[in-house]
């Protein structure tokens, strides 16, 4: 009668001894710890295994989150240095200039860690779509520095003194053809606002009262804005106002045009020339107390 053999499948002695080892070990590691250990055991190497995969493609994630990242950061330096400012007429390029290093931020994390994985084992498909990605968020910096660069020029323009003030020829939004020279030896405030813009609907009313007190005395105003002129006249609708609002339909130059920060105002003296105007933000009465000294130069 044949008896089955009680040795271990191992090929020798010495492969036996291992398994003996090996499966001892096991079976002590088992009666010392509890299900729950080794349930956990478990999911400590499922954890090591995604964080590996996670790794590999660290750089293409970091591209994906770059450009929404890059967003946020800038909405939360703003926000908060807008915040704590005392004086947002005089530090503002500074907020800005802050908010638009934040965003760049992203992108310069993403550079790093291509710069670690290329040293690591080369630059990867994921990785270069991670870094192409991340250029989006450069991209979206130029927005800040683009409205930076026009609210400069806006504030050197509102600040011109006994310049020749560019000549507008154009519509208003019931047709009527309107033209800065026309107007040569009156004091024209010419106001740049939007329907959206909420201090513009705030200062119109002030401007048509200041128009209708001070028209006879020589004082012309003009509101342009680039939005349609059934928008425009939705708006008056709401809220009427009696001066000219104009299209850019006709020829208006771009001193009119390039606006960063609304509303913009204007001021063209008796001679036709540009003087300085409040910029926005500042009390409406600095309006007033300028117009009211053009108008005291000369008369009508």
């Amino acid at each position: 009668m044949h008896v089955r053999s009680s040795r271990l499948p191992c090929v020798n002695r010495g492969v036996a001894t291992l398994c003996l080892d090996l499966a001892g070990q096991f079976y002590a590691f088992a009666g010392d710890h509890s299900p729950g250990t080794l349930f956990s055991a478990f999911n400590v190497k499922q954890d090591r295994l995604v964080m590996s995969k996670l790794s590999e493609y660290r750089v293409l994630i970091a591209g994906i989150v770059s450009p929404f990242a890059a967003l946020i950061l800038y909405e939360l330096v703003y926000g908060a240095l807008t915040h704590y400012s005392s004086d947002r007429e005089k530090d503002w390029q500074f907020r800005l200039t802050a908010s638009t290093i934040a965003m760049l931020l992203p992108f310069v994390f993403t550079v790093l860690l291509v710069w670690k994985d290329r040293r690591a084992h080369g630059f990867s498909l994921s990785g270069k779509i991670g870094l192409t990605l991340a250029l989006l968020s450069l991209g979206l910096a130029w927005n800040p520095i683009h409205d930076g660069i026009a609210r400069a020029r806006q504030i050197r323009n509102q600040a011109l003194r006994d310049v020749a003030a560019p000549a507008f020829d154009t519509l208003d939004i019931a047709g009527r053809s309107r033209r800065l020279a026309d107007y040569y030896g009156d004091v024209v405030i010419v106001n740049v606002w939007a329907t959206w813009c909420e201090p513009c609907r705030d200062e119109m009313p002030k401007l048509d009262q200041l128009y209708r007190d001070r028209k006879d005395k020589g004082l012309m105003v003009f509101g342009i804005s680039d939005e349609d002129v059934p928008t425009q006249q939705k708006f008056v609708q709401q809220i009427p106002i009696t001066y000219p609002l104009l299209t850019l339909s006709g020829k208006v130059p771009s001193l009119y045009r390039d606006i960063a920060q609304y509303p913009a105002t204007f001021l063209v003296d008796r001679k036709g020339r540009l003087q300085p105007a409040p910029r926005p933000g500042q009390p409406f009465e600095k309006i007033l107390v300028v117009v009211n000294s053009l108008l005291s130069e000369g008369s009508h």
